[in-house]
């Protein structure tokens, strides 16, 4: 059998089973695993229409009570959302003394990037000169990213978030930076916004917008998508969400665990458990047949993530993006985008402390605690040879921990809409 018929084999069968959660592990053929030899391209994925199957069933069991179907229909949504409303806000000092700092400043450098590169190009297709530029930032968290959406001249945001409390800290963001916007010369105005508490993957997002018809310019969802892969419902709800109200034109954008790396990286350690002493990773599934949706694996990274995610099968999320008419524009690995990024993006490495000095400066000392965490730098020095004694870097420990990311982009494609609520679209 085809890699393809293998790929639309494997989603029916995860339809016909997705009763939330209630359904069992998919099992897929050898061709439909997490490939490591070999990358699924776009061309490569059936758009042709397959047959309706129709649910399976959970039959109720002896010992099921209301609150533990509630559970089952909930998956891992309150794990997610207790998490991250019990991560404490801490200040800037803070922040700074974190053993993964520069770690942090660079996943913030690579979303602000990103966040740059395609509201630039929303602005270029906008036809109308100062034509209003509307963002919907799902997961966002305590509003990590609204001095971006400032910087970046938006005219109106949405945020929308599991956590409450995370949301209530954005709130409290927000009006922080409009009032010292205010009492800044030439601050002027910024953008308008509104808030959404909600489980993306579960709930329909446009019915909670203040105008359910507005159009929306650019979605982004950073280090959060990969949650909505629990099940197949879950991942569909989340691309409806991030594409039913995007414009023709518009983009959503995003960064993930990649799924290939981490199973790469368990098979090499030969152990669904391994990681440094920046982070952890253990996968709750089998690493020789992973299946396509629930493919469970914990992640730990000091002082920012400990709860359960979800491995995001690419060719699959590609597949199941063009049936909400979005397009696939591009997918970097972190540190490809950071080689294509970083002339562009120089400046911005230096003013956000993305990178650490090596040697330190003095008076400090660096952050990396293994023997080997700084050998890169070294050698490098040691080539260069023409007086240069310093250079921006991280430690091996935190490379190893980011360069498990990947950004991705779609493009919404013009599309109309059938009767039955069905996109038509041509890609």
């Amino acid at each position: 059998m085809s890699e393809i018929s293998d790929l639309e084999q494997a989603l029916l069968i995860a339809a016909a089973d997705a009763d939330s959660r209630a359904y069992e592990p998919v099992k897929t053929s050898e061709s439909a695993e997490y490939g490591l030899e070999k990358e699924t391209t776009e061309s490569e994925i059936n758009l042709e229409p397959q047959p309706k199957v129709k649910p399976k069933k959970r039959s109720l069991e002896p010992n099921d009570t209301s609150e533990s179907l509630s559970k089952i229909r909930k998956g891992y949504a309150d794990v997610v959302a207790s998490h991250y409303n019990s991560l404490e806000e801490k200040g800037i000092i803070e922040r700074s003394k974190s053993r993964i700092v520069y770690l942090r400043n660079f996943h913030n450098w690579i979303k602000s990037m990103l966040i740059n590169e395609y509201l630039a190009k929303v602005k270029e297709n906008k036809k109308q000169h100062n034509a209003p530029v509307r963002v919907h930032d799902m997961c966002c968290g305590k509003g990590g990213d609204l001095l971006k959406w400032r910087k970046g001249g938006i005219t109106h945001l949405i945020c929308s978030d599991i956590a409450s409390i995370s949301l209530e800290q954005c709130k409290a963001r927000y009006y922080h930076m409009k009032g010292r916007s205010a009492r800044e010369r030439g601050g002027g105005n910024i953008y308008s916004i509104e808030y959404i508490c909600a489980d993306c993957t579960r709930a329909r997002l446009r019915e909670k917008y203040s105008d359910p018809s507005m159009k929306i310019d650019l979605v982004s969802c950073q280090f959060a998508f990969h949650y909505s892969f629990e099940s197949l419902p879950q991942a569909e709800c989340m691309l409806r969400n991030a594409a039913e109200c995007l414009q023709p034109g518009g983009y959503f954008i995003g960064t993930i665990t990649d799924a290939y790396d981490l199973i790469a990286r368990a098979r090499r350690s030969e152990s669904d458990t391994y990681g440094n002493n920046i982070y952890k990773v253990s996968l709750d599934f089998d690493i020789d047949k992973p299946p396509l949706f629930g493919a469970k694996c914990h992640f730990q990274l000091e002082d920012v993530v400990d709860c359960p995610e979800f491995l995001v099968h690419f060719p699959t999320l590609v597949k199941l993006a063009k049936k909400f008419g979005l397009k696939l524009v591009k997918t970097e690995k972190f540190k490809d985008y950071f080689e294509r990024m970083k002339n562009e993006g120089k400046q911005l490495l230096t003013i956000m402390r993305a990178l650490e000095s090596y040697p330190p400066n003095e008076g400090h000392s660096s952050l990396g605690e293994e023997s080997d965490d700084y050998k890169h730098a070294e050698e490098f020095l040691k080539e260069k040879g023409n007086g240069q004694d310093k250079v921006g870097t991280m430690s091996k420990s935190e490379w190893e921990a980011s360069s498990i990311y990947t950004t991705f982009v779609f493009e919404k494609v013009k599309n109309t809409w059938s009767a039955d609520g069905t996109p038509i679209y041509d890609i």
